[in-house]
């Protein structure tokens, strides 16, 4: 049996400090290589469309086709607004996958004081399983789910036995220790949630 939480070092009075740290920016190789060749491919079929006139030779099929849809279409036609909003769609997640700054699994942290330019991140699993390893030490907890948001760090964990009160006050203390110990830029508030556990399993 492990020696209750109000026995260990007790909890900082407050958190630190929030500090001002980019978050981990991802390189979207994927998203950027697939719009480039679908740009390429619609450029190269135009330009080749285009040298074949120039050439004193028939246009594609699809381009006349196109010209004389657009000749008999306007822009209150169901095909159009719904064309439209296709693209607009596309180019909305395009603006986004541009704009937000991807890799939400790495958790920035708190930047070294004397190391100029060093950057580190701790991924949310890796900060979930250490903070669920220091609730399995509080006693009377028997199990322990933790999932790590950016802002909120949520703890269930099962007692078999102590008052849940008890448990609970324990866990947040021990809690508080280690998010601190996890020298995130920005430290998630824990959510302690604790049930009794089922009597079949004690």
């Amino acid at each position: 049996m492990t020696a209750p939480a109000a026995d260990r070092a007790p909890a900082p009075d407050r958190a630190p400090a929030p500090v001002r740290v980019a978050r981990f920016r991802s390189s979207r190789r994927v998203p950027a290589a697939l719009t480039a060749l679908a740009v390429l491919g619609a450029a190269g079929l135009f330009l080749y469309d285009l040298a074949a006139v120039r050439a004193h030779r028939p246009g594609m099929e699809w381009r006349r086709e196109l010209t004389r849809q657009l000749e008999r279409q306007t822009p209150a036609d169901p095909a159009v607004l719904v064309g439209a909003g296709v693209l607009a769609v596309v180019g909305a997640l395009l603006l986004f996958l541009a704009l937000a700054p991807g890799l939400r699994k790495i958790l920035p942290m708190r930047p070294p004081g004397t190391a100029a330019g060093i950057r580190a991140g701790l991924a949310r699993k890796a900060a979930a399983q250490v903070l669920r390893d220091r609730a399995m030490e509080v006693s009377g907890v028997q199990s322990a789910r933790v999932r790590v948001r950016r802002s909120h760090a949520v703890v269930r964990a099962a007692s078999h036995f102590r008052e849940l009160d008890d448990v609970r006050a324990d866990l947040e203390e021990v809690l508080a220790v280690g998010i601190a110990e996890l020298g995130l830029a920005h430290p998630p508030r824990a959510r302690v949630r604790v049930t009794r556990a089922p009597v079949g399993k004690r």
